[in-house]
């Protein structure tokens, strides 16, 4: 007797999603977004707000976006991420319907709901789809952990530590003034 076939769905079946429902695909499997918490959106509003400044200041030709943004991690139709930030130095990856290829620094805000897709799944996608930086801000640890895959190092600090941008030179975030 055969054994039934588990599903590959494609990024076809995210765009049919019912209005409103939100959801990630990797590696052919859905895995749905459930509504962040206000303090999630305060950490996400701040670090953001903090990237576009510094660009900004720098007259830089990055671009930094905040969820809801689509992300075609690979040349496939079985990977879309939605990540909490995203920040894509190279501007030919992007179009009308987000970013094509791996943004160079993704940022994660860690929910009840989304831990093992962040530490686990997430981490492993990302790295072997070419992102650079990788940050998992986990408020309810007090963590951040920093991926640098060109250098293969992990650091790990908490909210009230300044921490350095690996993919710019001159760029700190000071968690302890973020407000929440």
């Amino acid at each position: 007797m055969a054994l039934p076939q588990e599903r590959i769905y494609t990024i076809d079946d995210i765009y049919k999603l019912p209005e409103g429902e939100r959801a990630q695909l990797i590696d052919g499997q859905i895995y749905y977004i459930a509504p962040p918490s206000r303090k999630h959106q305060k950490l996400v509003s701040s670090l953001n707000t903090s990237i576009y400044n510094y660009i900004n200041s720098k007259n830089g030709d990055c671009e930094v976006y905040p969820a809801p943004f689509a992300v075609f991690l690979n040349e496939d139709d079985r990977n879309y991420v939605e990540p909490d930030i995203s920040v894509i130095r190279d501007k030919n990856k992007l179009d009308d319907r987000g970013c094509k290829g791996s943004p160079d620094w993704i940022i994660e805000i860690v929910s009840p709901s989304s831990k093992r897709i962040d530490y686990m799944i997430k981490l492993f996608k990302y790295r072997t789809a070419g992102v650079k930086e990788y940050w998992i801000v986990d408020p309810l640890k007090d963590r951040i952990l920093i991926y640098y895959f060109p250098n293969d190092f992990m650091e790990e600090y908490t909210f009230h530590d300044k921490i350095r941008v690996n993919i710019y030179d001159d760029l700190e975030i000071d968690f302890d003034q973020i407000q929440l």
